[in-house]
Order: C-alpha cells, then sequence, then structure tokens
C-alpha cells in the first residue's frame, strides 16, 4: 500500500515535469541551437540546467516551502530584470556566432559548466514557473505534502526525471538530425533562434517596465 502511494506520486511528479518542460520557449530555442553547434553535450548540459531550475520550483511547491516562494514572489521584478538581460546577452552572441563549429571551438566558447548555469538562472529568473507547479499539482490531486518528508521528496525525484526525460530526447533528436542539415540551413537556423531569443529578452523586459 505505502509502495503505491509513493509510485503514483512519483509517476505523477515525473508526469508533470515532463509537460512542464516540453513547451519549446527559449531554453528549447538555446538548447537546440547549442546541439546544433556541434556539441550533443552542451545540449545535454543546457537541458540539465533547465530541468534543475524545473526541479528546484518543483520542490518549492511540493514542500510547500512558504519562505523561499515569499522571497521569490517578493523580488519578480529583479528575477525578470536579470533573466530578460541574460537572455538578450545570449540571443545577440548567437547571431554572432558560426552556425557550425567543431567540438574544440565550442569548448572554447561555452564549457559544460557555462551552459548548465545559465540554462539554469534564466529558468529560475521566471517565477510564474512556482505558479504553474502549484496549478499543475492541483490539477494532478496532489496535496500539499510539508508533513511528510519522503513523499515530497519522491514527488520532486519525479519532477526531475520527467523533465529531464524531455531534455534529453529533445537534444538526442536534434543531435540526429543534425548532420543532415546543410550549412545555408543551420545558418538561418542560428539567425533565427538568435532573434527569437532576442525577442523573449524584449518581451521580459517590457512584461516588468
Amino acid at each position: 500500500m505505502v509502495f503505491s502511494i509513493y509510485f503514483i506520486l512519483f509517476f505523477k511528479g515525473v508526469l508533470v515535469g515532463f509537460i512542464i518542460a516540453a513547451p519549446v520557449g527559449p531554453i528549447g530555442i538555446l538548447c537546440i541551437r547549442r546541439t546544433l553547434g556541434g556539441s550533443y553535450a552542451l545540449g545535454l548540459a543546457t537541458g540539465l540546467g533547465a530541468g534543475l531550475a524545473d526541479t528546484f520550483y518543483g520542490a518549492v511547491a511540493g514542500f510547500s516551502l512558504a519562505s523561499v516562494a515569499d522571497f521569490i514572489k517578493n523580488n519578480d521584478f529583479y528575477l525578470r530584470l536579470f533573466g530578460g538581460i541574460l537572455l538578450g546577452w545570449i540571443g545577440f552572441s548567437i547571431l554572432r556566432a558560426p552556425p557550425r563549429q567543431n567540438n574544440a571551438e565550442n569548448e572554447g566558447d561555452a564549457t559544460l559548466l557555462s551552459s548548465l548555469t545559465s540554462a539554469f538562472l534564466l529558468t529560475v529568473s521566471n517565477p510564474l514557473t512556482l505558479i504553474v507547479f502549484a496549478a499543475a499539482f492541483a490539477a494532478m490531486g496532489i496535496a500539499p505534502l510539508e508533513g511528510s518528508f519522503s513523499q515530497a521528496f519522491v514527488l520532486v525525484a519525479g519532477v526531475f526525471v520527467g523533465a529531464n526525460a524531455w531534455w534529453l530526447s529533445l537534444s538526442t533528436t536534434v543531435h540526429l538530425m543534425h548532420h543532415k542539415l546543410s550549412d545555408r540551413q543551420l545558418l538561418w537556423i542560428n539567425r533565427s533562434s538568435g532573434v527569437l531569443l532576442c525577442a523573449f529578452s524584449a518581451y521580459m523586459l517590457l512584461s516588468i517596465a
């Protein structure tokens, strides 16, 4: 009976994590761009960073960490400002970068740690994710679990697995398609990615004005 409760919580966590990660927003575009740039590892690191941020927000909602939630809500302006500026800088950098790089060049320009960190910071800078998680948990019939550390832990572990399952599938799919694209196609993807990221940046900054 206890095992079945934990299994259901884990399964629901996986489902919520996958669904919330799946929409292709700025992080998805960044993951695709880095993978197409010639480095599967950088794409995976980007996805892992986003997955860790989703897990953080899932933990805040799952463990009912009111103090952390209040801090995030009270600093909404600064989080969005930071995220908008960082996203604009990344988008501008992509516009200036060549569409196809070899692995050595990629490692010189972007390390696995910097890819993970930038994706984490961009994802965590959107406080609306906390509201989305709370709504998703409620829709799944998951009651606040502040009274059970073990159940909350299992739920958050499921969120981590689900979110990273999406990023792994996205990075792998793009990597398998990478060699079928011409330099011209990669150039247009590169330009489109940079423009879209800059557009997301402008939207984030204008939304807090």
